[in-house]
């Protein structure tokens, strides 16, 4: 019991630091456009900008964490799954959002300029 607790309470805070990234990331990209910036000229800024780096990994972090849990409420409801598989298989989901966002945030902001 005191583990699914832990899972709702951290989807929660998640959802919360979710909300606050989707918000920040809307509006900028709101205010971008209409500066007449293009997706290169974007691209370009955020190289080597290590706050928005910052920015995104946390963004990444806060969906990886997540997206497992609820993932894992929706195979236990819908597929009956339960158990140990369930928890390995909500993990691996888990470890490969974070893996591949913190690539794409690291590609962003530290690889090759656009």
């Amino acid at each position: 019991m005191k583990r699914a607790l832990d899972a709702w309470w951290l989807q929660r805070l998640s959802a919360m630091v979710l909300t606050l990234c989707v918000a920040i990331h809307l509006a900028t990209m709101i205010w971008v456009v209409h500066g007449g910036l293009r997706a290169v000229d974007v691209i370009a800024r955020l190289h080597g900008n290590l706050a928005w780096g910052l920015f995104y990994a946390i963004f990444v972090i806060a969906a990886a964490l997540h997206v497992p849990i609820g993932l894992r409420r929706i195979a236990e409801e819908w597929l009956n799954w339960r158990g140990v598989w369930a928890s390995r298989a909500s993990v691996l989901i888990g470890i490969a959002l974070t893996l591949a966002g913190l690539r794409a945030v690291y590609a962003l902001i530290a690889g090759v300029p656009a």
